[in-house]
């Protein structure tokens, strides 16, 4: 049976805080009044306009509870019931316009309940408005329910006083049965997320997380709602508890409710036709459109979700899209695009940079025999067309994945990689740099998309965009350890049971004398299944890792120079790091940050010394600061590794030859992008729907004049220039060389 409570009708608007819950000596609107800071001076009606409001048909439980400012005109409120205390600035005789929609200054037509309104806010047909504070010029139209409890919350993982633990709202990321659950807050950034949901065995850690979140908000019931300036809300059904920025722009919504949405001049955050949110945290800057439907959610600053798109028990990075599919108990790092009606992503940490294709499953648990698997995924993760995955699996970064069904679980170890499944001969074919092989073209492009979408006003946490960068390089020496091992276990036979070393070396031997010929070449470790694991184009992989390290180790290294204007090569060395080390690194919510300094992170929070999460967005500023130092010291330790060569063994003719080495790669990088998309315009299955090249032109564009391809022929122009100004500077385009080994 429904509660229906009935009680007097002039207690309408008024005990909006529980007496056990009012603290001593305080009243009820004592929060409402920290709240209100527009700065407006009240006082008490006039009999004139009493008059003139109830001349208007406006009516109020008692007028002496309406405070009106000096620039008050009863004449622009109209059929409007008041209760309890409600507090009016300035109404001007002017109109309000905004997409084409002119809506007069003025109250009418409306149900206002204990509410405070800024100067010349529009207020028309709201059924019901109750316990918020409404800024300067906002527009209100035609809303059936717009209120806010004592115990509003706003989207944050708490509890008021007098609550039960089990009404606190989490979030169950990158695992179904809650394992890594996290309470979302606003302000909560994808490393807090990634932090929260990763050290489960450490209970003191995520009782300080859980603590550093608790802190961050009052206990205290009787938060009015807030509804910041220039704000339009129109054509809305049920908004509640729901704490809204200035400038946002809420349309056509069914229902928001336990939200709060971040809005301000420069970000403005949008809500369109449909749209059912709950329990969430929504960015600035965001988009969100046309049927979708949200719960128990956060939505980091300028991404968008569209087009009947399903977002539960997730964190959705910055600069991300997600449109038409469904996405559950996931972590989501920045620059994430997932367009397609018929994708589906669940129980999966997604590194950033990531694209998911249409059809692609990936982290269901329906070929499992239980909600607790997990898919990993480092930056740059694409699973093309009709994937289907199976967790646990882990990926390492730019892992593409041809279409087909995986039925086994896979840990790819090699970066830059094509995964396909080659059902004909039963086996797993895995093409470790591909990208760099047969679509370089879209790698490049997409690290510099990333930068251009990037429209974050607050960049607390610096994101890595670029494919070459700690974490990616870190993975490549590696994965040139196990292509040498795999080749010394198929060229000679070497046992498993063989010292690493021994088999490395075997392996090493084969791969730099470019003895491989023919031989076919499997990895271990790569499914759980006994079917063989090809590794395809090893010898070619191996080249170009190798070349990645030189050209990834050079450019920082030129990069440096320029910057800090070096004008000797002893200079340089002066410069360059004494003793370099190629430390591990993790990346924490898109940013890159060194294992080591992680580590003292998470020592510092159990210890005390870091208290709040406003210390821990100090850290994350502090060592996106430092990046460009730790990125130089790790770019030149791995080349001193690579070389395997000491700092004092870095020469002038060697640095020379480096530089040479630099130029060529970069060459070939830029042939290699523009023949990548060359061959869209060559291949005849391409061209058969045009009737002449012109016609192909003028739909998809000529191949030279596309952007991105000037873009990187002037880049390698410019970087031919900086070559040869240092080789001058250095004086050495007399110094002779030889190529290292």
């Amino acid at each position: 049976m429904n509660e229906i409570i009935k009680r007097p009708l002039n207690a309408l608007g008024y005990n909006f805080i529980d007496p056990p819950f009012l603290p001593a000596g305080k009243d009820e609107y004592h929060l409402r009044n920290l709240q209100n800071r527009n700065g407006i001076e009240y006082r008490n009606l006039t009999a004139y306009e009493i008059e003139a409001l109830v001349r208007n048909n406006n009516t109020s439980d008692d007028w002496t509870k309406i405070l009106v400012s000096d620039a008050f005109n009863p004449e622009l409120v109209k059929n409007c019931k008041f209760y309890g205390l409600v507090r009016i600035g300035k109404l001007e005789p002017v109109y309000l316009e905004y997409h084409n929609v002119c809506q007069p200054v003025g109250l009418y037509n409306s149900t206002l309940i204990s509410c405070d309104f800024g100067d010349n806010v529009v207020i028309k047909n709201v059924n019901y408005l109750a316990h918020y504070i409404i800024g300067n010029e906002a527009i209100i139209t035609n809303v059936h329910e717009l209120h806010t409890t004592s115990r509003s919350k706003f989207g944050n993982g708490v509890i008021k006083d007098g609550e039960e633990e089990d009404v606190r709202i989490w979030l169950e990321v990158c695992n179904e049965n809650g394992g890594r659950k996290i309470m979302p807050f606003n302000g909560m950034l994808p490393g807090d997320a990634f932090l929260w949901s990763k050290h489960r065995d450490d209970k003191l850690l995520l009782q300080k997380f859980k603590e550093f979140t608790e802190r961050r908000f009052d206990k205290q019931r009787g938060y009015y709602g807030k509804i910041g300036d220039r704000t339009v809300i129109k054509n809305t059904s049920i908004i509640k508890d729901v704490w809204i920025g200035c400038d946002a722009y809420i349309k056509g919504a069914n229902k928001l409710k336990n939200l709060t949405i971040n809005s301000s001049p420069e970000a403005q955050t949008q809500i369109g036709e449909g749209c059912e949110l709950v329990n969430g945290i929504i960015g600035f800057g965001c988009r969100i459109f046309y049927g979708v439907k949200a719960v128990r959610f956060v939505m980091s600053s300028h991404s968008q979700l569209k087009y009947g798109a399903r977002l539960i028990n997730s964190y959705l990075g910055n600069n991300a899209t997600i449109s038409c599919c469904e996405v559950l108990n996931s972590l989501i790092y920045p620059a994430h695009e997932q367009h397609h009606n018929n994708s589906f992503l669940c129980a999966a940490l997604i590194m950033g940079q990531s694209n998911m294709a249409a059809g692609a499953t990936v982290g269901s648990n329906h070929n499992s025999r239980a909600a607790d698997g997990e898919i990993i995924a480092g930056r740059g993760f694409w699973p093309g067309l009709c994937v289907s995955l199976k967790h646990n699996s882990k990926f390492a970064s730019f892992t593409l994945i041809a279409k087909g069904d995986y039925a086994s679980e896979l840990n790819i170890l090699l970066p830059f990689s094509l995964i396909s499944n080659d059902t004909s001969n039963n086996q797993l074919i895995v093409m470790p740099a591909y990208w760099f092989q047969y679509n370089m073209y879209a790698l490049a492009r997409n690290a510099a998309k990333y930068i251009d979408r990037d429209k974050r006003i607050k960049k607390t946490q610096h994101i890595e965009y670029d494919f070459l960068a700690p974490d990616s390089i870190n993975e490549v020496f590696s994965a040139l350890d196990l292509l040498e091992q795999f080749v010394a276990i198929a060229k000679n036979g070497s046992e498993m049971n063989d010292p690493d070393d021994f088999i490395t070396a075997v392996g090493k031997k084969v791969l730099e004398e470019k003895k491989l010929g023919t031989t076919d070449v499997f990895a271990f470790g790569f499914e759980n299944d006994t079917r063989p694991v090809k590794v395809v184009k090893v010898q070619q992989a191996y080249d170009i890792y190798k070349q990645l390290i030189v050209y990834y180790g050079v450019s920082q290294v030129i990069s440096h120079i320029q910057i800090n204007k070096i004008n000797s090569f002893e200079k340089l060395i002066e410069s360059l790091p004494a003793k370099p080390k190629r430390l591990e690194w993790h990346n924490i919510g898109g940013q890159l940050i060194q294992q080591n300094a992680v580590d003292s992170l998470l020592r510092n929070i159990k210890s005390g010394s870091i208290n709040s999460w406003v210390e821990v967005h100090e850290f994350y500023r502090k060592h996106g600061q430092l990046y460009k130092t730790q990125k130089l010291e790790h770019a030149f330790a791995s080349l001193l590794e690579l070389l395997n060569i000491t700092r004092e063994q870095f020469t002038p003719a060697l640095f020379k030859n480096l530089l040479q080495q630099f130029l060529e790669i970069k060459e070939w990088m830029v042939k290699n992008i523009h023949d990548s998309r060359a061959k869209d315009y060559q291949n005849e299955f391409k061209k058969m729907v045009y009737d002449n090249p012109k016609e192909m032109d003028e739909v998809i564009g000529a191949l030279e004049d596309n952007v991105f391809i000037q873009q990187q022929t002037e880049e390698l122009d410019t970087l031919k220039i900086t070559v040869e100004s240092i080789l001058e500077r250095f004086q050495l385009l007399e110094v002779t060389t030889d190529l290292p080994n």
